[in-house]
């Protein structure tokens, strides 16, 4: 598709300041089984092109699934329609100017997932179930997988012309435990649709969900009866997953350009910081290093090239508890000077425009050491592991989270199992409150596909990598 594309460009050149085109083809495929059973096996595909225009500084979009030289020429016309019947702009700010995007990239999958045969999907889900059945309190059991492959082809008006294709692949178990009028849920590798990750089934097989099946059904059961967590401040380890997140909802979102100047307050909301913040603001305590990295090998946020056709960058964003550089477009570092190209604008598909959006967001390594190792230096506290459920404002300030398993720390030891723990904060002081971070053997990159931007609503994959972490003065307090 890519000639069609480049064609479709040249013919739009002369017609607006800027153009660009975007073919997507997706094929997704997701299995899954609920108490033995199979409750649903889904294969959707998906291809078409999107164009994007922009005239006297505004934007018009239109997207087909006919990719005939007629089809293409009737959604530039309905993007030029658009952008014309828009306030003009005429003062607006260039795009910042990059090199066009040329080759072609793709990403890591060692054994095709659609090449698996189903029987053998089935097997694998059907043998973690059975692992966490037995025991009467498990009231529901399911395993899941997906994978999904997406390939793309990318044309501007600025030269660009490009090509690109990965393949996401990954699964996961939950186990729901009832006894009374108590619940209780363990998953695995994580919550909200297991683990996924950029590459092939071979990450599916290697996550060994069977095996693992067994210890998430007892931890589900043993939380029934676990005392709840205690209320009042305390320190906090948090395990590398719920670090993941906590990175996600209160430093990711927080740093897009586009909600820092109130472009998502209709819906997504702002942010508590503002682009005159960058290179003064204190976002956490010294141990706070958070980079962008669209080169992170396996992250669902990794690519040749964003949906504008900016090379992948990785930027670092705080550095040493400092806000240094935030998310961004061409033509959101346009407007405010405040450095590079972008390189963060992705679409959910040919149908719909890209927005800023995270990468894969991560916490640098510390030197915490392991797990262990923060803990041994915790006298009194908690250690939280694995999200349950997530509350943050629209300006990404204030927040709540709670996570499925808690055990107690005393003396430097994990101790008991605490049930229904939650935690909650201020970011700037929660961050500040960061003590230690654990070391590069402790880090893991986590995925997430449930990240939700814009209007229509758009649903992106990311990754954060992170170590387990540790947090002082922490308010916690038990759920309910």
């Amino acid at each position: 598709m890519l000639d069609p594309l480049v064609d479709l460009m040249d013919a739009a050149g002369s017609r607006c300041a800027y153009a660009d085109a975007r073919w997507v083809g997706r094929t997704r495929e997701s299995a899954s089984v609920v108490d033995g059973a199979i409750e649903a096996i889904a294969v959707s595909d998906e291809e078409g092109v999107g164009v994007r225009v922009r005239v006297d500084g505004a934007w018009g979009f239109a997207a087909t699934q006919d990719a005939s030289p007629a089809g293409l020429q009737g959604a530039l016309q309905r993007a030029l329609a658009l952008a014309e019947a828009q306030p003009r702009r005429p003062g607006a700010a260039p795009l910042a100017p990059l090199d066009p995007a040329r080759g072609s990239w793709e990403g890591p999958c060692a054994v095709d997932p659609f090449g698996v045969s189903l029987e053998e999907k089935l097997d694998l889900l059907l043998a973690a179930d059975e692992a966490m059945a037995g025991d009467a309190r498990i009231a529901r059991r399911r395993a899941t997988t997906v994978a999904e492959r997406t390939v793309k082809a990318f044309a501007s008006t600025d030269g660009a012309a490009c090509e690109q294709a990965y393949t996401e692949c990954g699964g996961g178990i939950v186990a729901v435990a009832v006894q009374g009028g108590e619940l209780q849920v363990r998953s695995y590798p994580s919550a909200h649709a297991g683990d996924v990750a950029q590459a092939g089934w071979e990450h599916v097989r290697a996550l060994d969900l069977a095996g693992n099946g067994a210890r998430v059904a007892d931890e589900a059961v043993a939380l029934l009866h676990a005392p709840v967590c205690p209320a009042g401040p305390t320190t906090l380890v948090l395990g590398s997953e719920q670090v993941a997140l906590q990175l996600h909802e209160s430093i990711g979102h927080a740093l897009e350009l586009d909600r820092m100047l109130g472009a998502e307050a209709a819906y997504a909301g702002t942010s508590w910081v503002g682009p005159a913040d960058v290179g003064s603001l204190r976002y956490g305590s010294d141990a706070l290093n958070v980079v962008a990295d669209a080169t992170l090998p396996g992250g669902l946020g990794t690519y040749g090239w964003d949906d504008e056709g900016v090379p992948a960058p990785r930027a670092r964003l705080v550095d040493g508890g400092r806000l240094v550089a935030t998310l961004s477009s061409r033509e959101t570092a346009g407007a405010t000077g405040l450095g590079g190209p972008g390189g963060a604008m992705r679409a959910d598909g040919f149908a719909r425009q890209p927005l800023v959006r995270m990468t894969n967001i991560s916490l640098e390594p510390g030197h915490g050491g392991g797990l262990h190792d923060l803990v041994a230096g915790v006298d009194e506290g908690l250690y939280l592991e694995t999200n349950r459920s997530w509350s943050i404002d629209d300006r990404r300030l204030h927040f709540q989270f709670a996570t499925e398993l808690a055990r107690e720390i005393r003396g430097g030891e994990l101790g008991a199992l605490r049930r229904n723990a939650v935690y909650a904060g201020v970011t700037p002081r929660f961050w500040a409150s960061l003590d230690a971070v654990g070391s590069a053997g402790a880090w893991h990159v986590h995925g997430l596909l449930n990240c939700g931007k814009g209007e229509p609503g758009q649903l992106a994959h990311v990754s954060h990598g992170a170590a387990p972490a540790r947090f002082v003065g922490v308010d916690v307090r038990p759920a309910g």
